[in-house]
């Protein structure tokens, strides 16, 4: 049965969806932006009924009290402890990730410091960050979907472009979500504080990402890959994908999909299919 409960790391305290028996081996679900854990929900119950535990939180600035003021406060490295730690709370020091978006970022950069704690890793439309952020300076086809990034640098306009007319822009992003997942997700965004906290993702790491052109940002990558990708994706080009093989050290699979940057909603038996066969080749044999 799924359920929420909190799990308080330091001053922080994580609104975390579970779904499974807390013995058996864990799986961390990490959502993207503008979007909560509740993307994940059907997701969590195939794979509860296939013996693993999961956990999905509401990651910093989505959760309502973990959600401090300021940009600094949504680097990278930040936002990867966290997830850490939640690992750390529930005694679980080696677990399985999946990440989508924001979380795809995030858990390239956990997976990267953390190798020996990562089972297997499945990103899902955003690749490697050092790919990503090269190809947000060099290609100009990702310079031009990766303009509202830049427009997100700005202060206070972007939240008042995303709220007007009750959240148009985001609600189109939502066309493929049910009524309840979208309700979930206006929670979130109509809180002032939690809106700004989401775009501070952009803010606290733009210049990070851009800097990969000319500096390692991120290395290689040593745990059992699934990286799968949309060739119809209206924020992440074919170019930093291509880049991106190059960073995989260990077992690798690349799924390239004909279809856009909301996966879960719009392919979601193509990647529960793939992503269980992942897994399940990963199982903790310990």
């Amino acid at each position: 049965m799924q359920e929420t409960i909190k799990i308080r790391i330091d001053n922080l305290i994580f609104d975390c969806r579970i779904n499974g028996n807390k013995e058996n081996e864990l799986v961390i679900f990490l959502h993207g932006w503008p979007e909560t854990s509740f993307m994940w929900k059907k997701l969590m119950s195939s794979f509860s009924k296939n013996g693993f535990y999961c956990v999905a939180p509401n990651l910093r600035g989505y959760s309502k009290e973990a959600c401090p003021e300021g940009k600094k406060h949504y680097s990278l490295d930040k936002l990867s402890k966290d997830i850490l730690n939640i690992s750390k709370h529930l005694n679980k020091p080696k677990f399985h990730l999946i990440g989508h978006d924001w979380g795809a970022l995030i858990g390239w950069k956990l997976v990267h410091d953390n190798q020996d704690q990562i089972l297997s890793w499945t990103g899902i439309s955003v690749p490697h960050p050092q790919a990503f952020g090269k190809a947000m300076i060099v290609n100009s086809e990702q310079r031009k979907m990766s303009q509202y990034v830049k427009n997100f640098q700005l202060p206070y306009l972007p939240e008042l472009r995303l709220k007007k007319n009750n959240f148009k822009i985001l609600k189109r992003l939502w066309k493929n979500c049910e009524p309840d997942q979208v309700n979930d997700y206006l929670e979130v965004f109509r809180n002032p504080k939690q809106l700004t906290a989401s775009i501070n993702y952009y803010r606290s790491n733009y210049k990070l990402l851009k800097s990969a052109d000319k500096n390692q940002i991120l290395g290689d990558i040593n745990v059992p890959t699934l990286f799968i990708w949309g060739n119809k994706d209206i924020a992440i080009g074919s170019y930093s994908v291509s880049e991106s093989h190059q960073y995989m050290k260990n077992d690798y699979e690349f799924i390239e999909l004909d279809s856009g940057h909301w996966l879960i909603q719009t392919d979601y038996q193509e990647l529960e299919k793939v992503i269980t066969k992942h897994i399940d080749k990963n199982k903790n044999s310990v």
